[in-house]
Formats: C-alpha cells, sequence, structure tokens
C-alpha cells in the first residue's frame, strides 16, 4: 500500500509539473501577442553608452506586418548618422523553427543572409545581438517554460518564468522573463550564457498607451560584464497604417525601393 502511494505522489507531481509548464507556456504566447494589429510603424532613436559613459545616437525606423499565415516579417533602416544610414535589415519568423534574417550594408553594396550560428554577433555594433533584435517576438513554440515563482517587481506582481531554448545552439542556454501578471506587460528579462552565467538584462523602463494599445516606449539592454547598454527611445508609433509587401523582401533591402 505504501508503494502505491509513492506511486500516485509521483504521478501527482509529473501531472503539476506538465500543468504548470503548460501554464508558463501560455502566459509567454499571450504577453507576446497580446497587441492586435495588421502593421507596426515606429521611428526610434537608439543610445549607445560606452562604459566611461560617452554616448552616441543613432536614428531608425521600423516597420512590422504579419504575412497571410500570421507569420511576422519586420523591417530596420537606419536613417542616421551618416557612417549607418541606408542600412536594412529584415527579419521573416518561420513557424517552428529560426527566422530567416538578412541584412544590406551600405559598404557592402549587397544584401547578406545572417545564418543562425550568427545570432549573437552584434546587431550594428549596439549591445543587441541578431537574436536579441528578434526577442520580443521570438516564438513562444521555440522554447520550453517554466513558472518559477511569482515575485514583486518594481511594484507589480510578476510571474517569474524560466524559458530554455528547444535548440541547444542557440546564444543563450536560459531567459529569466518578469512579466506582469494584470497586464501581460514584460518588464525585465535576464539573459544566461551557455555556462549559466547572466550577461544580459533587457528591460523595459517606460510604456505608454497607443490606439488603444500598451506599448513598450523606453527599452534598453545592457552587457553586464562590459558595462555597456544600449536603450532604444521611441519617438513615433502608429498601428494600422498601410505597409506594401513589397517593403518585406530583399530586393527592398538592396534598392530601398518598393517597386
Amino acid at each position: 500500500m505504501k508503494n502505491k502511494f509513492v506511486f500516485c505522489g509521483v504521478l501527482f507531481l509529473i501531472a503539476a509539473a506538465r500543468i504548470l509548464s503548460q501554464d508558463a507556456a501560455s502566459i509567454v504566447e499571450r504577453s507576446r501577442n497580446r497587441i492586435q494589429a495588421e502593421t507596426t510603424s515606429s521611428r526610434s532613436q537608439m543610445v549607445i553608452t560606452a562604459r566611461n559613459g560617452t554616448q552616441t545616437e543613432r536614428v531608425i525606423d521600423q516597420y512590422t506586418k504579419d504575412d497571410t499565415s500570421g507569420n511576422r516579417r519586420a523591417l530596420i533602416i537606419f536613417q542616421s548618422p551618416a557612417s549607418v544610414a541606408g542600412t536594412r535589415f529584415l527579419t521573416m519568423e518561420n513557424p517552428g523553427r529560426e527566422d530567416d534574417r538578412w541584412i544590406f550594408l551600405p559598404s557592402l553594396g549587397r544584401v547578406r543572409r545572417i545564418a543562425a550560428s550568427e545570432g549573437s554577433g552584434s546587431f550594428v555594433g549596439t549591445d543587441f545581438s541578431y537574436d536579441d533584435i528578434s526577442s520580443a517576438d521570438r516564438n513562444a513554440s521555440l522554447d520550453n517554460h517554466r513558472l518559477l515563482r511569482e515575485e514583486v517587481y518594481n511594484g507589480v506582481s510578476c510571474y517569474v518564468i524560466e524559458s530554455t531554448p528547444k535548440d541547444t545552439s542557440y546564444q543563450y542556454s536560459k531567459m529569466i522573463q518578469f512579466i506582469e501578471k494584470e497586464r501581460l506587460l514584460v518588464q525585465k528579462i535576464e539573459l544566461f550564457d551557455r555556462r549559466g552565467d547572466q550577461v544580459k538584462l533587457l528591460e523595459i523602463l517606460e510604456y505608454r498607451e497607443v490606439q488603444g494599445r500598451t506599448s513598450a516606449f523606453v527599452t534598453r539592454i545592457t552587457t553586464l560584464a562590459a558595462g555597456t547598454s544600449t536603450t532604444i527611445n521611441v519617438s513615433q508609433l502608429k498601428y494600422d497604417d498601410p505597409i506594401p509587401e513589397r517593403v518585406f523582401t530583399t530586393a527592398y533591402l538592396e534598392t530601398g525601393r518598393a517597386r
């Protein structure tokens, strides 16, 4: 009889773990998909802060639009300064696998595909890697999710969820997300390397209401060992403005014209 109770207890724990895992995955998915919009258009100032406190600024435009299957496409265009102006970066989401990514660098004069193995590389000299740029829209199915606890952070009650990539070649071994319980807003994400050390911290410092949607307006990522950071300050944001399909092509990356 004792063995039977032990066996039942083990089954209960396994079932509870599965329920918590499913709940965690649902929380992450709902958080990432909470803004419903056909398109997003924005202009932002990107502030790169060096270890000694000196800062450089860049202006970027970003456009996103889902395809007919609901997969996200995102385009980033650097407008200034002159050293990076004309740089264009395209991401296309793929269900169940890593995104396709291409970049056009004016100095090279051609479009280059970014391989999955290059995901940890610096995105145009910022603290963001190519993987980081895609992380906000990263498909929840690419990771295993586990609810660690609930915790008050910045005065709000949060779910603390550990997300572990299914692909062991991904640059991070795990990501610990603090997601506000009431509105499912991400407050911060702690990013860990393959040795298990935290290497970066992503924080959403300010949200604002735009067209009835609670939107991130100030985002900062910090490289802990280097003591550097990059902050994105959104200055303009619009939802549901028409964007031509031709914008989300490698031809547009190369020419900058939606022909």
